[in-house]
């Protein structure tokens, strides 16, 4: 079996596919994609594209190496996201060769279902307590939600005091049971880190991810040392190598890779395992699209350290297509309180509706994140 061509689409809201083609008639799908870099990582995997075509698309593990060692410049998340999204759809073509899911090639599922949650409350936290009631009357059991809008180095009670005011809001509506996450999205810096995390012990969180931005690893034992709520990060750390640095340094109780990002299912599957190795959890980020979540699923099915999926089901990115549009069986993401069974289909389990795939890659998209000023001028993390 030969690569004979590698074709990427860009399609609404702000994904992008990559579809393989071989010789044998079978096709696998991936998904390449940097939120607001669509064309720099489709750029990318086109260069990738002149060593694969031709070769065997089974033998995974070298092409994955090639591809990362065969460049003297590697890792970051233009180059790892697009290894992820070819490597998801080496994974799909290999699987639907056999006949088999994807986990089934990688030792054999040791879950049937996982727990799921939604988003609420948009980038600018707003009506959570509302969307939070909403969300468990659609049989989530735990939801996240961003804590604050945009936050100087060191800011004013008063913003302190509306994350406060969001986060009680929602306690109030769902009750104690129902998880909540706590994302700070590294718009936080270690000052107001501190500062916020000692105010919100009592709510009892799920966990508070990115308190400050992963640049700032050493920081996270002091941090972790203030609040009871587990410390989760990941989604902009590329590689095991990347996260041999977080295991070493300590403090993070949660790590949150992208297969998207990170490499794909075989460079994934290596960091949950050194996690595992650290008696630390794992919750794959996933804000992105079907393609994405099937491939995530995958690697949940047989990672024992994981816990909880990402998903983007009516995400606030959301707003001209949505995770069920591309595929062709919508029921394989059938949610049942509060967990998603593991695909059993060949490769990643889902099939593409290829033919909405191409119509809405002519529409495409330029999604860019916003940019975020503080009332001082200075640009601020978004």
């Amino acid at each position: 079996m030969k690569i004979t061509r590698l074709t990427t689409f860009l399609v609404p809201p702000r994904w992008l596919f990559v579809r393989i083609d071989t010789d044998a008639g079978i096709s696998g799908w991936g998904e390449p994609v940097v939120e607001g870099r669509a064309h720099t990582v489709a750029a990318a995997v086109e260069e990738l594209s002149d060593y694969l075509i031709g070769k065997d698309p089974r033998h995974i593990e070298d092409h994955w190496n090639v591809m990362y060692r065969g460049g003297f410049y590697r890792g970051g998340p233009i180059l790892m996201s697009a290894i992820a999204g070819i490597d998801q759809a080496l994974w799909d073509i290999k699987g639907k060769h056999l006949g088999v899911p994807v986990h089934a090639l990688l030792g054999g599922p040791v879950r049937d279902r996982i727990r799921v949650y939604s988003w609420i409350g948009g980038d600018r936290p707003s009506d959570t307590a509302q969307a939070a009631k909403e969300a468990v009357a659609r049989g989530f059991t735990a939801v996240k939600m961003n804590a604050t809008e945009e936050m100087h180095f060191v800011d004013t009670h008063a913003k302190v005091q509306r994350v406060l005011e969001n986060v009680q809001a929602v306690r109030e509506a769902v009750g104690p049971e129902i998880g909540l996450g706590l994302d700070f999205h590294g718009r936080v810096h270690k000052p107001m880190a501190k500062v916020l995390m000692r105010e919100l012990a009592p709510f009892k969180l799920m966990f508070i991810e990115e308190p400050v931005l992963s640049d700032h690893l050493e920081c996270m034992p002091e941090l972790a040392s203030i609040s009871p709520a587990p410390i989760a990060l990941g989604e902009r750390l590329y590689s095991r190598y990347d996260f041999k640095r977080v295991f070493a340094i300590g403090g993070v109780d949660i790590i949150q890779p992208d297969p998207s990002h990170a490499g794909g299912i075989t460079e994934t599957h290596k960091i949950a395992m050194m996690a595992e190795a650290y008696d630390v959890a794992l919750a794959l980020h996933c804000p992105l699209g079907p393609i994405a979540l099937a491939a995530n699923l995958q690697l949940d099915a047989m990672c024992h350290n994981a816990f909880i999926q990402e998903q983007s089901l009516g995400i606030h990115y959301n707003a001209t297509n949505d995770l069920l549009d591309y595929i062709t069986d919508r029921s394989v993401f059938a949610y049942e309180n509060g967990f998603v069974s593991m695909p059993n289909g060949p490769g990643l389990g889902v099939e593409v509706n290829e033919a909405y795939v191409a119509e809405r890659a002519v529409v495409g998209h330029r999604w860019r994140n916003p940019i975020w000023r503080h009332n001082d001028g200075s640009v601020a993390e978004w």
